[in-house]
């Protein structure tokens, strides 16, 4: 199954290509709303919403009502956009109940209502399962994720960012972009918000700098995590499961919180590789920090050895999926990571 980029089917859309029954298929909520919102745009006049777009969800609403309406000719608009969220939850069916959806969803596919675009939404797809190869035959499939490998993701979401920037009429280096990336954990939907509230407070000059995303997004938080680093490498795990405990209590989200620590976790790596001769002032150019924040992380790195510093980070990765999975405690996955972390740091004899 060969997906098309969101980028791909946005320039489709812009040169008025026809556009088929569509899959949306990733995690990302940013990418999956911009597809949504540039389908409506292309497809539904504004006046004619209300009667042009329907949203139905595999988990609450039966398939065959969101089918039904897929055949039901629109009213006051020439062509109607049919939404289905959640399409994994057909997944999560008894067998006979799961291969009658499959069958009622075929069939619709290969005789199509002209007059609609059905657009399915899915966070992921069980690849092996008979409802995933279905729908990759018969429907456009879109990736709207930033890809799997945390480097691919990062590329992804830099690369994004500063198309962002330049949609907002905002200036940003790709070092800024990057830095602005691995705060919000490439989340874009994040990055958004911040870029506005970063735009507002730049004001007229209209350039980001590196020093607004330090002094607007990401200094409380990473300060927060250094302290978290000293309590790992101490192997303080009561204290540093308070500590989680506070920050989750202060409206910190998971996610963001296993963001900055594998960022922390990435610097503290770098930092390793550094000469130790090195002053905090000196390692900030390297490390791309602040001088009081980079002697933190020379300090923080000489308690942990290396490949357990690359055993925590892959640990991170490994909380992050989880966490995006939306399966799973989030409460649970937090406690579950610092049991780990501590482990690794008790098991190194620091």
């Amino acid at each position: 199954m060969a997906a098309l980029t969101p980028d791909k089917l946005l320039e489709r859309l812009a040169k008025g290509k026809p556009v088929p029954n569509v899959l949306l298929l990733g995690e990302d909520a940013y990418l999956r709303d911009l597809c949504r919102d540039k389908l409506i745009e292309a497809y539904v006049p504004e006046g004619g919403r209300a009667w042009g777009v329907a949203r139905f969800s595999a988990a609450d609403d039966p398939l065959d009502r969101a089918l039904a309406q897929a055949q039901t000719l629109p009213m006051l608009v020439p062509r109607q956009l049919v939404f289905v969220e959640e399409v994994e939850a057909l997944e999560r069916l008894g067998e006979e109940a799961r291969e009658a959806a499959v069958e009622r969803l075929a069939a619709y596919l290969d005789d199509p209502a002209p007059f609609t675009v059905l657009v399915l939404e899915a966070t992921q797809l069980d690849q092996r399962m008979k409802l995933f190869r279905m729908l990759g035959k018969k429907m456009l499939v879109v990736a709207t994720e930033l890809g799997k490998e945390p480097e691919e993701r990062q590329a992804a979401a830099t690369a994004k960012t500063l198309q962002m920037a330049g949609e907002m009429g905002v200036q940003l280096a790709r070092d800024t972009a990057e830095e602005l990336v691995e705060s919000c954990d490439a989340d874009l939907t994040r990055i958004r918000s911040e870029l506005t509230k970063i735009a507002t407070y730049a004001g007229e000059r209209r350039e980001i700098t590196r020093a607004d995303v330090e002094a607007l997004v990401i200094s409380a938080k990473k300060y927060s995590v250094w302290q978290f680093a000293e309590m790992l490498a101490s192997r303080q795990r009561s204290r540093a499961l308070e500590f989680l405990e506070s920050l989750l209590r202060e409206g910190e989200q998971p996610a963001g919180l296993v963001g900055a620590m594998a960022w922390m976790y990435r610097k503290l790596i770098e930092a390793q590789e550094l000469p130790t001769h090195l002053s905090g002032w000196q390692a900030a150019r390297q490390l791309r920090m602040r001088p009081e924040t980079a002697e933190l992380a020379l300090l923080q790195s000489r308690k942990i050895p290396r490949e357990l510093l690359l055993d925590g980070l892959q640990a991170l990765y490994e909380a992050d999926s989880r966490l995006k999975s939306g399966a799973v405690d989030d409460h649970a996955v937090m406690e579950f990571l610092v049991s780990r972390l501590t482990h690794a740091a008790a098991a190194s004899g620091n």
